[in-house]
């Protein structure tokens, strides 16, 4: 499995904090191009899972590995560099600078020239700084923010808000988008044009392997191929959609205890 089949494999990754085990041996293997979604009740264990695969937690137990390589024990920084990026739970844009300032910022990872290229504006600094001026663009037209760019972040609704999250990740060039409660706070109308986001963000950038955790089954079940559901740290369920839905481990666990 570590020949670099899949984007990013998780392999029996466990996760204690004192007496209780948030993380216990969870798999996950996403293909390139996927969308990959993981539910689960509050408290399951999910976005302690993110929190491992990006850096920001250390792994008690098990691998992670993004094409084939390791990238247990990296920093935040690191993982960033390694080309995952993702979003939070709790919003967290720069509040103060506009909607494009946002963007560009983001998109600052992309760029080569060095400080003497940009004092002298050499030719490669402004070829850069064009292409950045044309991808923020097209980033912003891309989730209906164009329009907007002048706003300060802060000001714009928080719909808006979640759109411009998504889309400065992306800004970042990842190879892997984790999305992380992307739809919290949206209504039926929101979520739907979220999910057809997530679509067009894979259909418009080759390759790109998205994971999602939400809890707006709809948004869940509209945008992915596989789905895994975690309860008390224990992953409990592995399938499409269709599986998942009539899985009667999921009903019990998560929707509800059936008939």
């Amino acid at each position: 499995m570590g020949n670099g089949a899949y984007a990013l494999e998780v392999r029996e990754i466990y996760k204690r904090f004192g007496g209780v085990v948030a993380t216990d041996h969870v798999n996950i293997a996403a293909s390139r191009g996927m969308i990959y979604g993981i539910i689960g009740p509050n408290g399951a264990g999910k976005t302690t899972l993110f929190n491992m695969i990006t850096g920001v937690y250390q792994v008690d137990e098990g691998e992670i590995l993004l094409y084939g390589k390791s990238i247990k024990g990296l920093a935040p920084n690191q993982v960033a560099d390694a080309g995952i990026a993702r979003t939070f739970q709790n919003i967290r844009l720069f509040s103060n600078l506009t909607v494009y300032e946002n963007i560009q910022t983001a998109y600052q990872k992309n760029l080569t020239y060095n400080i003497i290229e940009g004092i002298l504006k050499t030719k490669r600094c402004r070829a850069q700084e064009r292409l950045c001026a044309e991808k923020c663009e097209e980033y912003l037209r891309s989730v209906g923010l164009w329009d907007a760019r002048d706003q300060i972040a802060s000001n714009l609704p928080y719909g808006m808000q979640r759109r411009l999250e998504i889309v400065r990740a992306l800004a970042t060039s990842p190879t892997v988008l984790l999305l992380d409660e992307p739809a919290a706070g949206m209504n039926e109308d929101e979520s739907e044009r979220l999910a057809n986001i997530i679509l067009n963000i894979r259909n418009t950038h080759e390759g790109i392997t998205i994971l999602i955790i939400d809890h707006h089954m709809d948004v869940i079940m509209d945008v992915c191929d596989m789905i895994t559901v975690i309860n008390f740290g224990k992953q409990i369920a592995l399938g499409s959609p269709d599986e998942i839905q009539n899985n009667r481990d999921v009903i019990d666990a998560y929707l509800g205890v059936g008939d």
